[in-house]
């Protein structure tokens, strides 16, 4: 025997319970809620000597390396976390495997200044772990382990149809179920089931450990046979693997002479801890109030429209599985249409990248090149570019549906729209077929802005290649309104024409409805470091508020209203009518919310009435008149006159 075996035997002893003991000091557990099968309550205790930096690591799967965790909470955001002990309650999405949860130490001098999150904040650093959790499942929603969820409606450009897609853990076959009762739903249709692969992302994060999940089977049903502005009933699942909840929808009726959409871009998704890249909180706001005029709307069919820029998730696969969650509530009663946006597609390698926009199309994308977007959306119309890689074509990129009384026109930005282009063509033919009689008006989209006064050079280059591409083929065939998002605000211009007020369509950038970073105004040529952005004529209104667009058309006339996240109220609104005559809303200034320079360099904007209140206005005034006349007629009788102080009332608005 070596005689330095007793030694060394209680020294390694020793290092083991030392380690163990640093380890297991710490206890972890968790708990799923009665009431909801995807949250779950995660506790600790006895974290010796609590830092501010301590942190709770969210791993899905469990299996995941200690740094490529999908988010993260910081011990401290738990009351009494001083004592080394405390909880926090997650809602959790179906990731289609497992979560895990480890608690770690981080000091301040651990810092690495190179890791940094969307915000530049530090990313937690998983060197000492404490303790970690028993692996956990939560349920899809509508069932448990392999059950489906994400449900979403779209158009399929045909009468008596709708699409239903949605998502499962496994890929057997499932189907949809549906009828006009809710106790009795008869039909019974299969659904496609596509998948991608991390070998179709383009690069990382998209493709790297880090941001690669499972994006399970993607299911795509179409229900057929159905009765024009009729309330429907359905279910998606199987007999053997179960069936979801019920949902229900209106489906569309063309000559109702009627349409009500809802209209947005850049909203993206939030999740209940901090994670990679910068989410999107107010997008939850956006949601809550387009459900609450959906269920107003009683037995009428409507559609959202959300113009680019859809998930945020750049590269990170688990984002979209919290957007498709996040959208459900109403993309599962109304048809959710897309176009594509940068953050859905950009990166270097992309196909169509001239030489005009060799510093316009970044990575903004995160890898995934529009292959999450292509599969998980199924747009009308057969729109498709290839990839130059194993990944399937880019699709949903233009196409075309009337509803109601309106014929709308979806544009890719990001991909070649230059005369002699698939798409170029395919924009003029459409245009030029639309029966003006039967949609007497037409809304087009894309997503980067032909007309914005946001303080965006980068993006010139693409305007000005819209601008003598696109914009003749809107004003020749007399395009009622045109929808933008990327800037992340609210901007409406006058009926436009290279520049110039008097004819062509309305032009309206919608891109407010989540993302949070916002640019500032176009600064004065003269000035342009000097805080002041006057605002042109062309621009009729602008505003800092989140939020959405309403449309709402018939046969005589098209009115689109912007709808604050704040209060749920029309902040500014444009009526269109058949002849083309733009009729704008009273304009009033407010004191802005953001605290933003967006009208005068004084912190005001401009703010539009709602129009259905013109007549009580006119009321109003006529009342005060004749108020004021008998004021004066009263006061010139009277001998002694009071030194009363007057104090002027705020509106709701002001305060």
């Amino acid at each position: 025997m070596n005689p330095n075996t007793p030694l060394i035997i209680p020294i390694l002893i020793f290092i083991i319970i030392i380690t163990f003991s640093s380890i297991s000091a710490t206890q972890i557990s968790v708990t799923k809620s009665k009431n909801n099968s995807n949250s779950v309550s995660i506790a600790w205790s006895q974290v010796d000597s609590p830092s501010k930096l301590d942190w709770l690591g969210i791993y899905s799967p469990p299996t995941s390396s200690l740094r490529n965790y999908i988010g993260y909470v910081y011990l401290n955001t738990s009351p009494g976390w001083e004592s080394g002990s405390g909880r926090v309650d997650l809602p959790l999405v179906n990731l289609r495997s497992g979560y895990k949860f480890r608690v770690f130490r981080w000091s301040e001098s651990e810092i690495i200044p190179t890791r940094m999150d969307h915000d530049h904040n530090p990313l937690p650093q998983p060197k000492h772990l404490l303790a970690e959790s028993e692996e956990i499942k939560v349920g899809s929603g509508h069932g448990s382990g392999h059950g489906v969820d994400q449900v979403h409606l779209a158009l399929t450009g045909r009468v008596g149809e709708m699409r239903v897609m949605f998502v499962s853990g496994d890929g057997r076959e499932r189907f949809v179920r549906y009828g006009l009762d809710s106790g009795r739903m008869g039909r019974v249709v299969g659904s496609r089931v596509g998948r991608y692969e991390r070998e179709d992302m383009c690069h990382a994060p998209a493709n790297s450990s880090l941001g690669w999940r499972d994006p399970g089977f993607i299911h795509d049903g179409v229900m057929v046979d159905l009765e024009p502005g009729k309330r429907y009933f359905y279910e998606v699942g199987s007999d053997a693997d179960g069936w979801s909840k019920t949902f229900t929808f209106v489906s569309p009726d063309n000559n109702s002479g009627e349409t009500i959409a809802f209209l947005y871009g850049d909203m993206g998704t939030t999740t209940p801890y901090t994670t990679y890249i910068r989410t999107q909180d107010e997008s939850i706001s956006t949601i809550k109030w387009i459900a609450r005029d959906i269920e107003a709307l009683g037995d009428k069919p409507a559609l959202i429209s959300h113009i680019g820029d859809i998930s945020y998730a750049r590269g990170h696969s688990w984002i979209w599985d919290h957007f498709f969650n996040q959208i459900e509530p109403v993309a599962s009663k109304v048809p959710y249409h897309v176009c594509m946006g940068n953050h859905e597609y950009d990166w270097p390698m992309q196909p169509w990248k001239p030489d005009w926009a060799m510093y316009l199309f970044g990575k903004d994308g995160g890898g995934e090149c529009g292959v999450p977007y292509s599969l998980k959306f199924n747009m009308p119309g057969n729109s498709s570019e290839p990839t130059g890689s194993r990944a399937p074509a880019t699709r949903n990129l233009y196409y075309s549906f009337d509803f109601g009384v309106v014929h709308f026109v979806y544009m890719s930005t990001e991909t070649n729209f230059l005369k002699g282009s698939k798409q170029y063509d395919f924009l003029k033919k459409d245009l030029e077929s639309v029966d003006r009689v039967k949609t007497p008006f037409v809304v087009f989209q894309g997503h980067r802005p032909m007309y914005t006064t946001s303080n965006e050079e980068r993006d010139r280059p693409i305007r000005e290649k819209m601008l003598e591409h696109l914009e003749p083929l809107l004003v020749d065939n007399k395009v009622t309104m045109a929808l933008w998002g990327h800037v992340h605000r609210y901007e409406r211009f006058c009926p436009i024409k290279n520049y110039t007020c008097g004819s062509g369509p309305v032009h309206v950038v919608i891109g407010m409805a989540g993302a949070e970073w916002q640019p500032t105004w176009e600064p004065r040529p003269n000035h342009p470091d000097m805080p002041v952005f006057p605002q042109p004529a062309r621009s009729i209104y602008r505003g800092g508020e989140f939020g959405y667009t309403r449309l709402a058309a018939n046969k005589e006339k098209l009115t689109l209203t912007y709808i604050g996240n704040h209060d749920g109220e029309v902040h500014d609104a444009v009526e269109i009518m058949a002849s083309g005559e733009v009729i704008n809303g009273k304009i009033t200034n407010v004191i802005a919310n953001d605290g933003t320079d967006n009208n005068d360099g004084k912190g005001t904007e401009r703010k539009t009435s709602v129009l259905w209140y013109v007549k009580g206005v006119g009321v109003l005034l006529f009342s005060l008149i004749v108020g004021y006349i008998l004021g004066l007629m009263s006061r010139a009788k009277k001998v002694v006159v009071t030194n009363k102080e007057w104090t002027p009332v705020k509106t709701s608005e002001e305060a």
